[in-house]
């Protein structure tokens, strides 16, 4: 067995998944409040309180919001996994492991592998053991109900997948916003004037970052599925080309259309002729969270506790209205400018 093959199955273990799941919000928790603390300790002594009130919102609104992202996704969609708990994961193994053994005879470290999947995460090295002692049918059987194997994911999934992880990355983008608003309208006085920008913001975010990056990766892989080609590690290359395409390539000058074309002529006092957002380092490094797509797409649900670590960034940004280093030849509202958070 390969050790690609090893280290897939000992990430896809249920057991090791609920609890990076579960490790997830106090982690990203307390990456939001050490990244609010570190900004207001960088601002001046006599703008400190406003600039805590404005970050801290628009923090709480993208991590609150894309922590109760997978709840809202699950509800809506039937293609959304389900973590089960721990308790749950215990009794469901205990059953499996003791009517197999009671049929079945397997070799000792075989045997001693099974008894402590029911309790406990296996290393790499027993998960090999296990994947090799369970050489025959009904054992392959066991195995794929205790580690299920990723799965290819049919065309007609495709179109609910994208729709899911869409809408997985849009709460937090809006969550985001929502949280701007509330932290400019509780110190600014001129706080509607700052909206414009975290619309446009947010709209770049989930266009460039998220939408059309899913788009892509779906539309290559219904290519992919409608060629009959099963190979995992093509499908993950057509969606990552797909994801380029769309997203990273066309993605900032389709949402910095709509944000001229839509969002501009909803605001009347902002400035029309503005050029739009340009791509960053950071925006590029955003698209980790598209080789987090192509893995869920791709059947390896292990990645999925993470996007909503991924997302939050996304959210934030979108709060605090960031719309990128812009010459200030091209800016002639006040509030266009890219640090409009004091």
């Amino acid at each position: 067995m390969s050790a690609i093959k090893v280290a897939g199955r000992y990430l896809d273990q249920p057991r090791l998944v609920k609890k990076f799941s579960d490790k997830v919000p106090p982690i990203l928790t307390l990456a939001a409040v050490g990244i609010v603390a570190h900004d207001t300790y960088k601002t001046p002594p006599e703008k400190r309180e406003k600039r805590l009130v404005q970050n801290g919102l628009t923090m709480f609104g993208a991590v609150a919001s894309s922590l109760l992202a997978p709840h809202i996704t699950f509800r809506l969609f039937k293609t959304a996994p389900k973590v089960v708990s721990l308790k749950e994961l215990e009794k469901t193994n205990t059953k499996l492991v003791n009517d197999f053994l009671s049929q079945n005879q397997v070799n000792s470290k075989t045997r001693e592998a099974l008894n402590k999947i029911k309790t406990k995460i296996l290393r790499p090295k027993e998960v090999k053991t296990l994947s090799e002692g369970l050489n025959t049918k009904e054992g392959e059987k066991l195995l794929h109900s205790l580690i299920p194997e990723p799965e290819n994911i049919t065309s007609r999934d495709i179109f609910s997948e994208i729709g899911r992880l869409s809408v997985f990355g849009l709460i937090p983008v809006l969550g985001g916003i929502a949280g701007g608003i509330a932290g400019d309208w509780l110190t600014c006085s001129n706080y509607k004037q700052r909206i414009p920008n975290k619309i446009k913001e947010g709209a770049y975010q989930y266009l460039a970052n998220i939408f059309l990056c899913n788009i892509g990766a779906g539309a290559a892989l219904g290519i992919l599925e409608k060629m009959n080609i099963k190979s995992k590690s093509v499908r993950a290359l057509g969606m990552i080309t797909g994801i380029l395409i769309t997203g990273v390539i066309g993605g900032s000058s389709i949402a910095n259309l709509i944000g001229r074309k839509v969002i501009n002529r909803c605001f009347k006092d902002y400035n029309p002729s503005e050029r739009g957002r340009k791509p960053e380092p950071l925006d590029i490094c955003l698209h980790t969270d598209d080789i987090a797509t192509v893995a869920v797409m791709s059947g390896l649900r292990w990645i999925e506790p993470a996007l909503p670590a991924l997302y939050a960034i996304s959210g934030y940004r979108a709060g605090i209205g960031y719309r990128g280093k812009q010459d200030k030849k091209e800016v002639r509202h006040p509030e266009a400018l890219s640090k409009n958070l004091v």
